[in-house]
């Protein structure tokens, strides 16, 4: 979605400064100028070819991959890990990385970065499932974030 000079602007200005990035597949091969990472391999390569921009930690985001799982690889600290769950079939995956990083930002009120991602990774899994029978306009509807409150007040 960025002309060439505007990414080039990300990598050389804005990337550096990161905390964390957290591109899709699409997103990572044009930042790299590689094809679209199809094999869990090459995900892992890209997200390490990544945190040579200078960000402090990656997350390849595996959401646009297929298969049973939604495999995200986490960069950070000089080691990649592969944080898994199960690929939720559902049309309603509008605002699926705003929620992922919305919840990974936890890591800015103290709570270490690894954590933030995997507890993001379990929430946004939790939001997709709650998502997953609505049919909310056309196209693309959103996940649910309203998940949670239900719960609580129907719980146990």
């Amino acid at each position: 979605m960025l002309a060439p000079d505007a990414v080039a602007i990300l990598k050389s200005d804005l990337i550096p400064r990161a905390t964390l990035i957290t591109p899709n597949l699409p997103e990572a091969a044009t930042l790299l100028g590689f094809d679209i990472a199809t094999t869990e391999a090459e995900m892992e390569a890209q997200a390490a070819a990544l945190a040579k921009l200078g960000a402090t930690g990656v997350l390849l985001k595996g959401g646009h991959g297929s298969g049973d799982e939604a495999v995200d690889f986490l960069h950070l600290d000089g080691r990649t890990l592969r944080i898994s769950g199960p690929r939720i079939a559902t049309r309603n995956t509008h605002g699926t990385g705003c929620a992922l990083g919305g919840h990974h930002s936890r890591s800015g009120k103290g709570v270490a970065l690894e954590a933030a991602v995997r507890q993001a990774k379990t929430y946004l899994g939790n939001a997709l499932a709650a998502a997953a029978h609505h049919h909310l306009g056309a196209g693309h509807g959103p996940v649910d974030h309203m998940f949670a409150i239900r719960a609580s007040r129907t719980g146990p």
